[in-house]
C-alpha cells in the first residue's frame, strides 16, 4: 500500500465497522473516533469523517449515545475553536433522536461546544440550529432546543434576543406537556442570562404559565423554578412575584406538587429571605406537616430542624413543635423515621428548657418505636442532645432506654449502641460507665452476630485508649482472657480479635505479662481457623514487644504452628515467621 493511501485504511474500517451487524464493534469503532480523527487529520476529519457521522442512521441508541459523548470532546481534532460549527449537524440530529438519554447527552455536548465557540459562529451556527431545533415538527427537536437557549442568549444581538425569548414563551405554552416539561426544567438556566428588565416582564410571565399548567409533572418543576428565579429577583420582587405562588403551591391538588414543595422549602425560604418566611411561609409550612400523604409528611418532617433554624424559638415552640409531636405518633413509620433522623438537631435550637419539657418525651417515644429504623435514626443522633441538657438529665432519662435497645432484636440496632458507647463513656466518664454500661459491652462479645462481636471488640479498644491502660487491666482484660476457654471456636476467634486490638494499647508489659501467654496456648487449638488467627495476632505483636521475647515465645510457637498439618495454618505462620526475621536482621 503506497504513502498516499495511508489515511484512506482508518475510515474505511471504520465505515465497515458501523455497518456491522456485531453491536459491540460498532460501539468500539465509535469509541475510537479520536483515535481515527488522528490518523486522517484536522482537515480530513472535517470533510470526511464528520459528514460521514452526520448521515449514520444507526438504530442502537447505545451507539448514537457514545457518539453524542465522543463528539462533544470533539473540537481539538477538527482544527481547535475556529472549526468547531462543523460539529454542529451530527450533534443536531441527535437531538431529535426518540431516545431521552441520547438527546440528553447531544444536548449537554453542544452545551459544552457552544461555551468554548467565538461570539460570530455563535451567531451564524449555533443561534440558527437552536431556531430549527425550537420550531421542529417532532417534540423531540423542541425538548432539546430548551436547553440550548442559555448557551445562544448571551452572544444574540438585541433583535435575536427578543426573538429567542418569544421562542421561549412558545415552548412554555407548546402543546405536548414533555416540551412544557423541559421549558420548566431549564427556565431557572435561562433566566440567569436574561436581563434584569426582561427578567421581571418576559421570564415573569413565561414562569406564570407554568405554574398554572394543567399537568402536574409541569408545575412541580415550576416548584424548582421558585428558589432558582427568586434568587435572580430583587427581594421585594420576590416576595411579590415567587411568594405567592409557592403558598399556592402548597395547597396544590396534585400531591407531587405539595412534594415539591416540602422537599424544596428551606431553598424558597432562602429566596424569599425571613420576614415572609415567618408570617406566609410557616402556615404553609404546618399544612405540609399535617397533609393527607404520607410521602409529603415524610418530606416535610425531614426538613424539619432546618426549617427551625430559620425562626426564632418562639415561633418554633408555638408552631412547630405540635406538628412534630403529632407526627412522632404518625401511622406511617417512613414519617416517624424522617422525623427521628433530624429531630435531634431541634435541641440546640430549642435551647435546655424547651428541650427538656417538650421535646426529651417525644424521644423517649420514638426510641421505644415498634419500627427499627426509627430506634436507630435517633440513637445515631444522641451526641446532639448532650450538648444541650447535660449528660446527667440524659443519663436519668434516656440511658434505660438505651440499656434496653443493646439487647434489641434487630442487631443494627445493636450495632447502633455500640458505636455510641465511646462517645458516651467520654462523656459518662468511668464511675458512671462502669455501675450501668461496663456488663453489656462484655456481654456483646458473645453475640450471635458476627458484625456485632467484631464492633464489640473495636469498642473495647476504644474504650481502653479512652480510660487508659490501668482501667482496661482491671475491667477488661481479665474478663476478654476468661472467654478464651469458651467451648464455641467463633466466640474463641473473637478473643484473638480483642487481644489483637488491644496489644497496642496496652503497650508492651502487659502483652508479655497478661496476653502473650494466653496466645501461646491458643496456638494448640485444636480449631485450624484459630490456629491460623493465632498466628496473625503473634505477627502484629512483633512490634510491641521486646526482641528477646520475640526469640523466646513467640517465634517458638510460630515454628511449631509452620509445622501444623493444615495448609492455611502453615502459610500464615511462615508469614508472621519472615516478619520476625525481617526484625532480627533489621536490628
Amino acid at each position: 500500500m503506497s504513502m498516499v493511501d495511508e489515511p484512506l485504511y482508518p475510515i474505511a474500517v471504520l465505515i465497515d465497522e458501523l455497518k456491522n451487524d456485531d453491536i459491540q464493534l460498532r460501539l468500539n469503532s465509535i469509541r475510537r473516533l479520536s483515535t481515527i480523527a488522528r490518523a486522517l487529520g484536522e482537515e480530513r476529519t472535517r470533510k470526511e469523517l464528520i459528514p460521514f457521522l452526520s448521515e449514520n442512521n444507526d438504530d442502537d441508541d447505545e451507539v448514537l449515545l457514545a457518539m453524542a459523548e465522543e463528539l462533544g470532546v470533539f473540537i481539538p481534532y477538527v482544527g481547535g475553536v475556529d472549526h468547531a460549527h462543523v460539529l454542529l449537524p451530527p450533534l443536531e440530529t441527535l437531538c431529535t433522536v426518540e431516545e431521552t438519554c441520547v438527546r440528553d447527552k447531544a444536548v449537554e455536548s453542544l452545551c459544552r461546544i457552544g461555551s468554548q465557540m467565538r461570539e460570530t459562529d455563535l451567531v451564524d451556527w449555533f443561534i440558527p440550529l437552536v431556531k430549527r431545533l425550537a420550531a421542529g415538527e417532532w417534540f423531540t427537536a423542541r425538548v432539546s432546543a430548551c436547553g440550548l437557549f442559555h448557551i445562544a442568549y448571551p452572544s444574540a444581538p438585541d433583535m435575536l434576543k427578543t426573538e429567542l425569548r418569544s421562542m421561549y414563551s412558545q415552548l412554555c405554552q407548546d402543546d405536548m406537556p414533555m416540551v412544557r416539561r423541559a421549558a420548566a426544567t431549564n427556565l431557572g438556566k435561562f433566566a440567569a442570562t436574561v436581563e434584569a428588565a426582561n427578567l421581571k416582564t418576559d421570564i415573569m410571565s413565561m414562569f406564570e404559565d407554568l405554574t398554572q399548567d394543567d399537568q402536574d409533572s409541569v408545575r412541580l418543576l415550576a416548584v424548582e423554578g421558585c428558589a432558582a428565579l427568586g434568587k435572580l429577583l430583587e427581594p421585594q420582587d420576590c416576595v411579590a412575584h415567587i411568594l405567592p405562588v409557592i403558598v399556592n403551591f402548597s395547597q396544590d391538588k396534585s400531591w407531587r406538587v405539595r412534594y415539591m414543595v416540602a422537599n424544596q422549602l428551606y431553598e424558597l425560604c432562602e429566596a424569599v429571605g425571613p420576614e415572609p418566611t415567618r408570617t406566609d411561609l410557616v402556615p404553609a409550612y404546618v399544612r405540609l406537616l399535617r397533609d393527607n400523604e404520607a410521602e409529603v409528611r415524610i418530606a416535610a418532617a425531614g426538613k424539619v430542624t432546618k426549617f427551625c433554624r430559620i425562626l426564632n424559638p418562639e415561633l418554633a415552640i408555638q408552631h412547630i413543635l405540635p406538628c412534630v409531636k403529632e407526627l412522632s405518633s404518625d401511622s406511617s413509620q417512613h414519617v416517624r423515621s424522617a422525623l427521628a433522623s433530624v429531630i435531634m438537631g431541634m435541641a440546640p435550637v430549642l435551647g435546655k428548657d424547651a428541650t427538656i419539657e417538650q421535646l426529651l418525651p417525644i424521644f423517649l417515644s420514638l426510641l421505644k418505636d415498634e419500627f427499627p429504623d426509627v430506634r436507630l435514626n435517633i440513637i445515631s443522633k444522641l451526641d446532639q442532645v448532650n450538648q444541650v441538657i447535660g449528660i446527667d438529665l440524659l443519663s436519668q432519662s434516656l440511658l434505660p432506654a438505651i440499656v434496653e435497645l443493646a439487647e434489641d432484636r434487630h442487631w443494627r440496632v445493636r450495632l447502633a449502641i455500640i458505636e455510641y458507647i465511646p462517645l458516651l463513656a467520654s462523656q459518662l466518664g468511668v464511675g458512671f460507665f462502669d455501675d450501668k454500661l461496663g456488663a453489656l459491652c462484655m456481654q456483646w462479645l458473645q453475640d450471635k452476630v458476627y458484625s456485632i462481636r467484631d464492633a464489640a471488640a473495636n469498642n473495647l479498644k476504644r474504650l481502653a485508649e479512652e480510660f487508659g491502660p490501668e482501667w482496661a487491666m482491671q475491667h477488661i482484660v481479665p474478663q476478654v482472657l476468661d472467654m478464651v476457654n469458651n467451648p464455641h471456636y467463633l466466640y474463641r476467634m473473637i478473643v484473638l480479635r480483642a487481644i489483637s486490638l488491644l496489644a497496642p494499647v496496652m503497650g508492651s508489659e502487659i502483652t508479655c505479662s497478661k496476653l502473650l501467654p494466653v496466645m501461646v496456648t491458643a496456638s494448640k487449638d485444636r480449631v485450624p481457623n484459630i490456629k491460623f488467627n493465632v498466628a496473625k495476632v503473634l505477627q502484629s505483636m512483633i512490634p510491641i514487644v521486646d526482641q528477646s521475647v520475640v526469640e523466646s515465645t513467640i517465634r517458638p510457637a510460630l515454628v511449631d504452628l509452620a509445622e501444623d498439618p493444615d495448609v492455611d495454618v502453615r502459610f500464615f505462620a511462615n508469614q508472621a515467621l519472615q516478619s520476625t526475621d525481617h526484625v532480627m536482621m533489621s536490628s
